[in-house]
């Protein structure tokens, strides 16, 4: 199978979709990779190290596009939309819930568009979401802490404190992987530390694993308003696979916060947890203000440090973009029913429940679609 690998062109996307080590081991398994030039160097992958893997680097993003399957990052903007076909499959991050025009694209032009947010195990986890939520979440407290000094339009609070003054105070709602570890960040700059949930099994894992560290509160309209009343940094990290983001933190709790305060919207890229989020911002602008709060709703976070966001994604992704160019996608959705969870559109039909609930499309059991057409 020809794999192709373009250079991103979101705002400061500065991840790649294949290390030189997931190039060769597609190589090595008797596949080509044609990658675009210049596509890893935001990473720190040279031209010359995906040469050395044995790709074949090609000028632009129409010869990338042309290959049978395309890897990349992001999901595709407008203007890449001229390179979508019948048989083309497109494995990437798609968000599709929170990308109308997108969807729409992908129907009409019948691209097998496979979702890496999707993929889901029988447990319940999401493997190829799970690197990204993890530099997500230790981010968010990084960026939070750093807006949170006056200089950058803060109210000057410093998370640990110092003795004889107050811990700053972080509230996280959302338990799950990417707010367990702006958890860990937190805890280990000496913050005051709430997370909130809807599963109480889950808070009592958190409970277990960080102990005295955090207080745990189950997730109710009074318990969130408290909670980000008396909070420096807030963070959104909830997330439902494939669906829009529920609108949990609402104007007027926003509105009664210390001015200066932040808000860190992780989930931004699925339409955000706060309403007052109401738009994505870019690494080069990533903060406004509303109610005298700050907001980061970054929808690329993972983007600003791309060397470690790329090899993470990579050792994420490959194993599962080796069974589809070694077997075909067919066979490879027969064989890995968690892959066949990432198909979100399959010959014009949308094949994720959450993306057809999203707009009132009819949704099409994707065992049938796979099976019907091949």
């Amino acid at each position: 199978m020809i794999i192709g690998v373009p250079k991103e062109i979101k705002n400061n996307e500065n991840r790649v979709a294949l290390t030189p080590a997931g190039a060769e081991a597609l190589i090595g398994s008797g596949h080509t990779v044609s990658i675009q030039k210049g596509a890893g160097e935001g990473s720190g992958f040279t031209d010359a190290s995906y040469t050395k893997a044995g790709a074949t680097l090609v000028d632009t993003a129409a010869e990338a596009w042309q290959a049978e399957m395309v890897m990349k990052v992001k999901e595709p903007v407008e203007t890449e939309f001229q390179y979508f076909r019948n048989d083309l499959i497109l494995f990437t991050y798609l968000h599709l819930a929170a990308e109308a025009h997108l969807t729409t694209a992908l129907l009409e032009n019948r691209v097998t568009a496979i979702a890496y947010e999707t993929i889901q195990l029988p447990n319940g986890t999401l493997p190829l979401l799970t690197p990204m939520s993890e530099v997500a979440g230790r981010m968010a407290v990084q960026v939070g802490a750093s807006f949170l000094e006056k200089p950058n339009g803060g109210k000057g609070i410093l998370l640990s404190g110092v003795p004889g003054v107050r811990r700053g105070r972080v509230t996280i709602i959302g338990g799950g992987v990417a707010g367990t570890n702006a958890a860990k960040i937190a805890i280990g700059l000496g913050a005051d530390v709430t997370i909130i949930d809807n599963n109480l099994d889950r808070l009592r894992q958190l409970d277990d694993i960080f102990g005295y560290q955090v207080s745990t509160l189950a997730s109710n309209s009074s318990n969130i308003a408290k909670a980000v009343k008396n909070s420096d940094l807030v963070i959104g990290a909830v997330l439902i696979p494939g669906a829009k983001s529920p609108k949990l933190v609402t104007e007027a709790m926003v509105s009664v916060m210390e001015p200066g305060s932040v808000i860190v919207d992780v989930a931004i890229d699925q339409g955000g947890i706060f309403e007052t989020a109401d738009r994505v911002t870019t690494h080069d602008n990533p903060v406004y203000v509303k109610h005298h709060v700050l907001h980061y709703s970054v929808g690329n976070m993972p983007g600003a440090v791309p060397n470690t966001s790329t090899i993470a994604l990579t050792n994420a992704t490959l194993g599962y973009a080796l069974q589809i160019a070694n077997k075909g996608y067919n066979q490879a959705f027969k064989d890995n029913p968690a892959l066949l969870k990432g198909l979100n559109t399959f010959n014009g039909s949308v094949t994720c429940k959450a993306v057809a609930d999203a707009y009132q499309y009819p949704f099409t059991e994707p065992e049938l679609r796979v099976i019907k057409h091949h």
